[in-house]
């Protein structure tokens, strides 16, 4: 007979739900952010170097003969986007770490998400256009000038820093949710399919759905390589037994404010760069 006695109740069952939700919610917002970010730092250096194009929204496409670009204009358009997400991202983490972390509430949640988009922004964004050899690809490639197999070599090495990241990101992100049932270790499975599995698959989808037709291969790459902080933070919050929640914390409840705002950046960014905009 099947084993049902570490099934949630009914009760918990619908606070998986909402946490799944939430979730979801925080993580379209948190990419919407960090990749609004990336994108206008990027536009912002292509009119400085008079570099012509299109912005959609899913990329920056340009139309540049090869003569047209230097050695300086390609490391500043191609390195200012993830140079902004460190500093968001950093800035995000020490505010968590430091201000949020022992507060009841989603905001820290948020904050954690902005640091993880931010750490995939740069990491996972090195990893994922040096398989394509585009985008961020350019930057140590341009900075090195030393062949294929140096670029690749550092494109593994942002790889194996992310895995590292998301194992170490474990007690961090435990210590971002207040809900008891949620943090139960015997509940743990179902936590993470919850909080990172959920938010992952669906806000993924979601994004992708919105940049239709324009969703391009360039950024699901980009978003599949969350993957590789996710996995490794999957497998240690399923094997640490932290359980304990902040005092205070308030029942849990869809955060019908975010869902709002995170609809509206989205159909935003959508009737802002359909049909695409000229730059430079």
């Amino acid at each position: 007979m099947t084993d049902f006695s570490d099934s949630p109740s009914p009760t918990g069952s619908k606070k998986f739900q909402i946490a799944a939700l939430n979730s979801t919610v925080i993580y379209i917002l948190t990419y919407y952010m960090v990749w609004g970010l990336h994108q206008v730092a990027k536009v912002a250096m292509s009119q400085r170097y008079a570099l012509q194009g299109t912005w959609d929204p899913s990329r920056i496409l340009y139309a540049v003969p090869d003569r047209q670009w230097s050695q300086h204009s390609i490391i500043a358009t191609y390195g200012i986007g993830p140079l902004g997400c460190l500093v968001v991202g950093f800035i995000a983490f020490w505010w968590y770490w430091k201000r949020e972390r022992a507060r009841p509430g989603l905001f820290k949640l948020l904050l954690l998400w902005t640091a993880f988009q931010a750490c995939n922004a740069i990491l996972g964004a090195l990893l994922a256009d040096s398989l394509r050899q585009e985008g961020f690809w350019y930057v140590p490639d341009w900075v090195m000038r030393i062949g294929y197999g140096a670029n690749a070599a550092v494109a593994l090495l942002a790889g194996i820093i992310q895995l590292g990241l998301g194992r170490l990101a474990t007690v961090p992100f435990l210590q971002a949710h207040d809900s008891h049932t949620l943090m139960h270790f015997k509940n743990r499975r179902y936590m993470v399919f919850s909080t990172l599995m959920a938010p992952w698959l669906l806000g993924g989808g979601f994004v992708a759905l919105a940049k239709l037709p324009y969703f391009s291969i360039h950024e699901f790459l980009h978003l599949l390589m969350m993957g590789l902080l996710l996995f490794p933070l999957i497998l240690g919050c399923m094997s640490d037994s932290f359980d304990l929640t902040v005092q205070g914390a308030q029942p849990s409840h869809v955060a019908w404010g975010l869902v709002v705002v995170a609809v509206v950046v989205a159909v935003a960014w959508r009737l802002v760069l359909s049909p695409p905009i000229a730059i430079g």
